[in-house]
């Protein structure tokens, strides 16, 4: 949602009802905000945006000082959203959606409904000046909605082109696969994400939290010589270790998001595409999506008789152009994709290709994809 909001435009504060800035968010992904919001009470917003996730929605509807501001937001007719479990938890209990109809993540509808709320179906439900939504897989799809409400159609119109949003929510996700082959681990996948400044957010998130989810040892290893790491959009995230400390260790996958500036980081990293290398050389997987393919692969000689995609921006730069329509592209021991809005199916052909397509079905469902 912070990335999103942020290219519509919208100055967009990330406040922690915490004591301290640093947030512990859901599957071991670790965020700095940007302030407290207990310094910010008395702040006027254009619109206050709740997350999801547990426990993290009941404790922002434990937060006296929010519920405050969500209710002042509602009485002065500004914009109030949610998604996933907070429409249910934080709007509902606070008595925001009483005559009003709201969608959530599906084991909440219940408790939905016994706010007094009308609870719908809906991927993304507008009534009046609260918006809600369902969960991981509908959160860019609500993003976008947002910005409509703020800047108007022609504007979301606009950032959704940017980050190809998929064009049949809902339904089983597919991807392109060529030379298939097994993707093998002993007893769990040990994957590598790298991030560095300027990395895309989005992607990075939903590689860390699908594959997670699936159970894989995810280690998220930041490029440079800090773990706080600033992402495209100015979302701060927290490395688990430096890529200098793994640099020597076997990995079942290493997958890179992108960022036009991120992939570039990437591809000045002499470790990473070493490491990358040897990954190519031992004939196991590895994979990046947006420009990582086409600024740290295709110079290397990573996609060397491999069909790829990558974004339609910078995609004059792969050699080979057949295949970069895509959303998903498997070839062998490579896997490539797009953009943020192609970041979910990336991260289950993934899940797909280490565990099989029933546990991928089963994720993609759980997370509304």
């Amino acid at each position: 949602m912070i990335t999103v909001l942020r290219r519509g435009g919208a100055d967009v504060t990330v406040a922690s009802v915490e004591t301290q800035v640093g947030v512990d968010a859901c599957h071991g992904i670790k965020m700095v905000a940007d302030t407290l919001l207990s310094d910010i009470t008395d702040s006027v917003f254009d619109l206050i945006v709740l997350p999801g996730g547990l426990p993290g929605g009941e404790t922002l509807k434990n937060c006296k000082s929010l519920e405050n501001m969500v209710k002042k937001q509602d009485s002065d007719g500004r914009l109030n959203a949610a998604i996933c479990c907070a429409p249910a938890l934080a709007l509902g209990t606070w008595g925001l959606l009483e005559g009003k109809k709201a969608t959530g993540y599906p084991v909440f509808m219940e408790k939905l409904a016994a706010t007094c709320a009308t609870a719908v179906e809906s991927r993304v439900q507008i009534d009046g000046r609260i918006v809600t939504s369902r969960g991981p897989g509908t959160t860019i799809e609500f993003s976008i909605t947002l910005i409509e409400q703020l800047f108007g159609k022609e504007k979301a119109d606009e950032v959704s082109s940017i980050l190809l949003l998929r064009p049949n929510p809902g339904e089983e996700f597919t991807f392109t696969e060529l030379n298939q082959t097994n993707w093998s681990f002993e007893d769990t996948p040990q994957i590598l994400v790298p991030i560095a400044e300027e990395s895309e957010e989005i992607e990075a998130i939903a590689l860390v939290d699908i594959l997670r989810r699936a159970k894989a040892n995810v280690v998220i290893a930041a490029v440079g010589n800090s773990l706080e790491v600033e992402g495209s959009r100015k979302a701060k995230l927290v490395a688990e270790v430096l890529l200098d400390e793994v640099a020597e260790k076997s990995f079942d996958l290493i997958v890179l998001p992108g960022g036009l500036n991120g992939a570039q980081r990437f591809a000045s990293c002499e470790k990473l595409v070493n490491m990358l290398r040897k990954q190519a050389e031992a004939n196991k997987p590895y994979g990046g999506i947006c420009a990582s393919p086409a600024y740290v692969f295709e110079p290397n000689g990573l996609l060397k008789g491999k069909k790829a995609t990558t974004h339609p921006v910078v995609s004059d730069k792969l050699s080979d152009k057949s295949h970069i329509e895509h959303r998903v592209v498997v070839d062998g021991n490579v896997i490539t994709s797009r953009a943020p809005g192609t970041a979910m199916e990336f991260s289950l052909a993934i899940v797909e290709k280490f565990y099989g397509r029933e546990k991928a079905l089963q994720l993609g469902k759980a997370t509304l994809v």
